[in-house]
C-alpha cells in the first residue's frame, strides 16, 4: 500500500548561495554546529538537550510538555486528518511485531548453538 497521506507545503526557500561570495546563515549555523560536533562529541548535543528540558520543566511545570503536546497534535490533526494517526499506529504497531519476531528469533538461534556446544563431546 502506497503513502497515502497528504504531503506538506513547503515554502521554498532563498539560493543558499549568496552571489557576493559571503556564507549565508544557514551555511554558518552548519559550520558552527560542526565545529562544536568536532570539539566536544555527538553526545553533547543529548546533554545540553536533558538540561534544556530539565530548566524548562522547572520553569514552565511538567503539565507544560503535555500542553505543548496537544497543540502539536491538534496541528498535525489538521495537516493530515484524523485517520493519520490511525495509519502510522498501525506502521508503528507492524515495526513492533517485527521487532519482537526478529528478537525471538535471535534468541531462539542463541539457545540452540548453546545448546549444540554443550552436546559436543570435549
Amino acid at each position: 500500500m502506497a503513502d497515502e497521506r497528504p504531503k506538506p507545503i513547503k515554502k521554498k526557500k532563498k539560493a543558499d548561495e549568496n552571489p557576493e561570495g559571503e556564507m549565508s546563515v544557514r551555511e554558518a549555523g552548519k559550520k558552527g554546529g560542526d565545529t562544536v560536533r568536532n570539539r566536544y562529541g555527538s553526545g553533547f548535543y543529548e546533554e545540553i538537550g536533558r538540561k534544556g528540558g530539565q530548566a524548562t520543566r522547572e520553569r514552565h511545570g511538567a503539565g507544560f510538555y503535555e500542553s505543548i503536546g496537544q497543540k502539536g497534535g491538534k496541528v498535525v490533526k489538521e495537516k493530515y486528518g484524523a485517520d493519520f494517526y490511525e495509519q502510522i499506529g498501525h506502521k508503528g504497531g507492524q515495526k513492533v511485531k517485527k521487532l519482537i519476531a526478529d528478537a525471538k528469533r535471535s534468541a531462539a538461534e542463541k539457545a540452540d548453538e548453546l545448546s549444540e556446544e554443550r552436546s559436543k563431546p570435549d
